[in-house]
């Protein structure tokens, strides 16, 4: 079997030369990758463009901290973090949940384990030798990679892009387009595409960031605890409360317990921050009421337990501290931290927005685009962190694929069998 050296070669074209791929597939990232995956099981030839000069380039970014594949909890559970979108996912998510994402990284040599929180992750915690296998086997079953070919128009049964050797038209059968959202633009998700597409009448949503940081402007005291973690504290924003932890930067804050309510914080949530969560106000007003008269607030907290970041926290922003001990039980039970938005789009995990549902089949082919097809996180659907991410694009990449293979055979009469 050929084995992926880490490396593409892409075959010289004449400028403008055109020529015909039975299916074109758009983007070479985990949805790209998993339709071109369907379309090859499916007997069609598969020409796979990708405007970077390799594959994969936010998936193995993710891998970096573990590559987390996917959540090992029920599916039910799993379908209701996709929130408005979990009935339109639901179908696809049932054929490819978590369990299938497990098994599809094991099949391809790479075994995995579920941590104590139930996140996925390749026992390796690396994304490179899942995607290099992967690579391979597609490789193997015929795969025609094109990197460098950035796309510049498209029509109904034709593909324009500029490459190292100039323009080129490329004609196609059906075409799949998972071409990303609108964050880590450098890693190849510019959003760039949404001209391409608003030329052709399809409907979009407008980008936002999801899973986001978001800026406060600390003063100087906090300084000395920038790139300290947050531990041991429950995040509130509106009716979402959730344990996690938050890192302080200079520019605000980050972390995976920030990403877990950035939803609510971006729609106008406030931000509230519980530095006991667990003790209830009683108990610590109580707490608060058996320190002496005359001690500082400094040492009062410091004797409660806070210390480093977390008493930094307090007195940045809880001031001026009620004498009341159950208001000031209160308030260090909900310190409100003055957000001034979210850090810029470009620098969020993922984003919200893009193709709206309306503007798709059952199948996710285009309406406005008979023949081409969309999947990943071009559609306008948002999850948390956690695996929900990458196993929706995966899902709806294997969807997407399935449908336009059997497109493909149904209308050009070719004799091969549907997946």
């Amino acid at each position: 079997m050929p084995r992926w050296s880490g490396r593409w070669v892409t075959r010289p074209c004449g400028a403008g030369m055109r020529a015909e791929a039975p299916a074109l597939v758009i983007g070479a990232g985990p949805a790209g990758l998993m339709a071109a995956d369907q379309l090859l099981r499916a007997g069609l030839p598969v020409v796979l463009a990708e405007a970077k000069p390799s594959i994969g380039r936010k998936f193995l970014m993710a891998g970096k901290s573990g590559l987390n594949l996917t959540k090992n909890e029920s599916l039910p559970v799993f379908v209701s973090r996709y929130a408005e979108s979990a009935d339109w996912l639901a179908p696809m998510l049932a054929e490819f949940g978590p369990e299938q994402v497990q098994s599809w990284a094991c099949d391809l040599g790479q075994p995995v384990f579920t941590g104590s929180s139930g996140r996925v992750f390749p026992v390796v915690m690396k994304a490179s030798p899942l995607l290099r296998a992967w690579a391979s086997e597609l490789l193997a079953r015929g795969l025609d990679l094109r990197t460098r070919w950035r796309l510049v128009q498209l029509g109904t049964d034709t593909a324009t892009f500029d490459t190292p050797e100039g323009r080129l038209h490329q004609t196609f059968r059906v075409c799949i387009l998972a071409l990303g959202g609108a964050s880590w633009a450098r890693l190849g998700s510019d959003g760039a595409w949404t001209a391409i597409l608003s030329e052709r009448d399809v409907a979009l949503a407008p980008f936002q960031p999801a899973n986001m940081g978001f800026t406060v402007r600390w003063s100087a005291h906090m300084e000395p605890h920038f790139g300290a973690p947050l531990k041991s504290i429950a995040l509130r924003a509106g009716t979402h409360v959730v344990r996690g932890e938050a890192v302080v930067t200079a520019r605000g804050l980050e972390g995976g317990g920030v990403y877990a309510v950035s939803r609510a914080l971006r729609e106008g949530s406030a931000l509230q921050i519980d530095l006991f969560p667990d003790t209830d106000t009683d108990r610590l007003a109580q707490r608060l009421a058996a320190r002496p008269g005359a001690e500082s607030v400094g040492n009062t907290l410091r004797k409660l337990g806070l210390a480093g970041v977390r008493l930094a926290l307090a007195l940045e922003c809880a001031r001026p501290f009620p004498p009341d001990p159950k208001a000031r039980a209160a308030i260090l039970k909900a310190v409100p931290i003055p957000i001034d938005g979210p850090n810029p789009m470009d620098e969020a995990i993922s984003t919200a927005g893009g193709i709206r549902r309306d503007a798709l089949t059952d199948t996710f082919m285009l309406r406005a685009l008979p023949g081409v097809f969309a999947a990943g996180e071009m559609l306008d659907w948002e999850a948390p962190t956690g695996g929900y991410l990458l196993t929706a694009c995966l899902a709806t990449g294997r969807w997407a694929g399935r449908a336009a293979a059997l497109w493909s055979i149904q209308n050009t009469g070719q004799d091969q069998t549907a997946p």
